[in-house]
């Protein structure tokens, strides 16, 4: 055995050994994290009484929303500094806070309310919160109050439906939404031009598959939409638990049960790969039968359409290693 063979079975041994032990290692952090996260959301609960998994619902939507977040960073709350401090005022202090109207509350204990700890933050948002009430239409009102927005209500209140059902944070399982023991194919389809109803971009994947080929849940989430369209014909609409819209469209029909206000998981079955749209309700047949997948992304302010491809092909990856 020459030297250059030595080295290579060497690099190969090390390799082997280091990509288990890697991968060991970013599982592990990633558990620290949601485990980290889930005991403060308990604790906060056990001081307000309000549920962990409406504080946690509001810590995800905000992890979503800002871009300046640290990777590790464990609470993603922030309150404007006019309500956690009150008009005119700066001081961390509990007692100068109260004087000038503030809700900055220490969560930690260390006599300060500072809006960048996590512990402050989430005892704050939960005060916030108690102060409407403990039921969910007491959270839905207090949410309204706070964002001022339906969407942003509806995506933290049905957040919170799928943390309580699954009672767990840590919901990062994905599948590839048609069955892949059938044939199917696909590429990269996203920003195409479309003629039908004039003008415009093709805002998603098309996965070319036969007619009656399932069609299932990539994520965690809750139906959102449900019915015809124009251009999709027969869709479901889901929002995740990440402000993400995942859109199917052109299919045959639905599985039996599927409803708005649903809660879907990874794999669930929404129904069937078809050919409908481009006419009135019922039009069938003016294209191959495949499944339209769509994703959009909710900043808070505004929804916008990007190339879901990429997520596809690791969701497809996933998806085999798992059968």
């Amino acid at each position: 055995m020459n030297k250059r063979t030595i080295v290579a079975l060497l690099f190969f041994l090390l390799f082997i050994i280091y990509l288990p032990s890697h991968r060991f290692a970013e599982e592990k952090k990633e558990e620290s994290i949601y485990d980290k996260r889930m005991a403060l959301y308990m604790k906060t609960e056990s001081l307000t009484q309000i549920p962990w998994y409406f504080i946690a619902a509001v810590d995800q939507y905000e992890r979503q929303i800002h871009k300046d977040l640290k990777e590790d960073q464990i609470i993603s709350i922030r309150i404007p500094q006019e309500i956690w401090f009150g008009p005119g005022n700066q001081s961390m202090d509990m007692e100068m806070i109260e004087v000038f109207n503030g809700k900055g509350k220490d969560g930690n204990g260390d006599g300060k309310a500072d809006p960048n700890n996590g512990e402050d933050a989430l005892l704050t948002f939960a005060t916030m919160i108690q102060a409407y009430g403990h039921n969910e239409e007491d959270f839905k009102i207090a949410l309204w109050e706070y964002y001022k927005r339906d969407l942003t209500v509806q995506t933290i209140k049905n957040t919170a439906r799928v943390f309580k059902k699954y009672n767990s944070i840590n919901l990062t399982e994905r599948d590839f939404p048609v069955a892949i023991n059938y044939n199917y194919t696909y590429r990269s389809t996203w920003g195409d031009r479309r003629g039908f109803g004039g003008r415009r971009i093709h805002e998603g994947t098309d996965i070319f598959a036969g007619y009656g080929t399932p069609v299932h849940s990539t994520t965690y989430g809750v139906v959102e939409l449900i019915g015809w369209n124009l251009y999709g014909g027969w869709r479901i609409g889901i929002r995740d638990i990440f402000n993400i819209y995942h859109y199917y469209a052109h299919l045959s029909g639905y599985q039996e049960g599927i409803e708005i206000g649903q809660i879907v998981k990874p794999g669930d079955v929404l129904g069937s790969v078809g050919s409908t749209g481009y006419g009135p309700p019922g039009t069938s047949g003016k294209f191959p039968p495949h499944l339209h997948y769509g994703m959009y992304k909710d900043n808070g302010y505004s929804e916008w359409s990007f190339d879901p491809y990429p997520y596809l092909r690791k969701w497809e990856r996933m998806a085999r290693d798992n059968r």
